[in-house]
């Protein structure tokens, strides 16, 4: 520490009402806490919680000023508060929402992107070989990599590269119905992605999802930025990657043509992910993360948040802030669908959080989905859609999607998202090619182990050493500049290829 910096506090207060703290250290039993009238009487791990005041079983437990489950027991002041005395409940708080504030007058940015002839602006470039089916995945893999050691990119300084999309779906499904929609939505949405400058489509030929009709039914047939083909119709695998290089190298000179332009950054469209969350998360890196969203938002740019089961016990939040009664509708909608979906397969909301989340002091999806809602920041929610559904409008989105990160990721970038921003308190390792994901950690510890991987550390606000608003100021910043080509630490290290995850939906027969 330096000199007469002062000393982080040991447990941290996050609102007035609550009857628990979050510590920043390992507490003994019997430390006492300064700006609290109790001491703790065991061991309490940091980022976990420890009880303020009595609370009687079956009575609320509060965090944010917020319900995060009920007591099952008894539980007295300075006691650890967690899965051997917390449960998740129907209990809900009607806490007043974090309100749209009045415009901050955020200064016009810009960054330099690649704008595609349909208007959107991309800011990446690269050559994507997408499959229709599992069986075309490898052959996809031989003509990405053989293209890349080829050195046929060389005389292309703006294409950043060529990524294989490959998948375990495409047969062994219904060819109608919400599971073959979903997939065949996902598969034109990411090759509309306009971080992609071309498109080539390889199918095997006799799979459920068939090429033709796919890009017949997206209008991706003739246009010059878009290949297909199968393996079946050229003779099989070595003339398929033959035929492939071929169509890579018609396709260079499209996507090597275009360019970097100035830019304003109302075109710039970020995904929402967080994932391996901790205690700090909710208090740390997820309001920076909001901070900037409503910065971008502001400036007339769009911003997706998804993973519908982590704002499960948090919905009335986003509810108050939905911009007309039928946007609130489809929100409930959603939820109401997940209910039915984990019920159906005898699971509940409740299962997430994961072993991960629950050793970093999280309890409750109540409690994990509070924090979660945080990245949103204050904005007005203008508009939710399906899975890999495209955007409508501009501003605050919720896109549906499960919590798994890759798959809802997935998601958002189908839907239109050029750029993720990513927050970890446990270190999460992760890529999203063609969109370049940034890395926020929820705690300096974390960030200190796994700098390789992360990009920014909002771990100083917990200690006092930054604001949320500063953090928040720093992470857009490093957001215009990624989007102008400044790499990212996963893009340095190679992420991107391996973690396209559709979500599957129906039986597999």
């Amino acid at each position: 520490m330096a000199s007469g910096a002062a000393a982080a506090p040991a447990v941290v207060r996050l609102h007035p009402s609550d009857n628990v703290v979050v510590t920043t250290q390992r507490l003994a039993a019997g430390t006492s806490v300064g700006g609290e009238a109790t001491r703790a009487v065991e061991t309490i791990p940091p980022g976990h919680k420890m009880a303020t005041a009595p609370i009687a079983a079956g009575t609320p437990v509060l965090k944010y000023g917020q319900v995060i489950g009920e007591a099952l027991i008894d539980i007295a002041p300075g006691a650890h508060v967690h899965v051997h005395n917390l449960a998740v409940s129907e209990l809900r708080r009607g806490a007043e929402a974090k309100r749209p504030q009045a415009a901050r007058g955020v200064t016009p940015r810009t960054f330099r992107g690649f704008h595609r002839a349909n208007g959107a602006v991309g800011v990446r470039n690269y050559l994507g070989v997408l499959t229709s089916v599992n069986c075309s995945a490898t052959v996809a893999r031989l003509i990405a990599d053989t293209a890349q050691r080829s050195g046929m990119l060389d005389a292309y300084p703006t294409i950043d590269g060529i990524v294989p999309i490959t998948h375990t779906g495409g047969c062994g499904m219904a060819d109608s119905g919400e599971g073959f929609d979903l997939l065949r939505r996902t598969l034109w949405g990411t090759a509309a992605n306009p971080n992609f400058g071309a498109i080539l489509l390889v199918g095997l030929g006799c799979e459920v999802i068939q090429v033709g009709r796919l890009a017949a039914d997206y209008g991706l047939a003739g246009r010059e930025d878009f290949r297909v083909f199968t393996i079946q119709e050229v003779g099989g695998t070595r003339k398929a990657v033959d035929a492939g290089l071929a169509q890579l190298e018609a396709l260079l000179p499209i996507a090597g043509a275009a360019q970097r332009t100035e830019t304003p950054a109302s075109e710039l469209r970020l995904g929402l992910q967080c994932g391996g969350s901790d205690s700090w998360s909710g208090l740390t890196s997820n309001p920076a993360l909001g901070d900037a969203a409503d910065r971008l938002v502001e400036l007339g740019g769009t911003v997706i948040l998804s993973e519908t089961p982590e704002i499960y016990g948090a919905e009335h939040l986003l509810l108050q802030r939905t911009t007309s009664p039928q946007v609130a509708a489809r929100l409930k909608e959603r939820l109401e669908w997940w209910e039915a979906y984990t019920a159906r397969h005898g699971a509940q909301m409740n299962n997430n959080p994961s072993p991960g989340n629950l050793a970093g002091g999280l309890t409750t999806i109540l409690e994990k989905s509070l924090g979660a809602v945080a990245k949103s920041g204050s904005s007005p929610l203008e508009d939710v859609i399906e899975y890999a559904e495209p955007l409508r409008k501009r501003g605050l989105v919720f896109m549906d999607s499960p919590g798994f990160d890759p798959c809802s990721a997935t998601g958002q970038v189908a839907s239109g998202a050029t750029m993720i921003a990513f927050t970890t308190g446990r270190g999460s390792a992760f890529g999203c090619k063609p969109s370049p994901s940034l890395k926020l950690s929820s705690n300096t510890a974390i960030y200190e182990r796994m700098r390789d991987d992360i990009d920014i550390d909002c771990g100083a606000i917990a200690s006092g050493g930054a604001t949320v608003g500063e953090k928040g100021a720093e992470i857009f910043d490093l957001m215009l500049e990624v989007a102008s080509g400044a790499r990212t630490k996963s893009e340095e290290l190679g992420y991107g290829g391996a973690e396209f995850v559709p979500w599957q939906l129906g039986a597999v027969m």
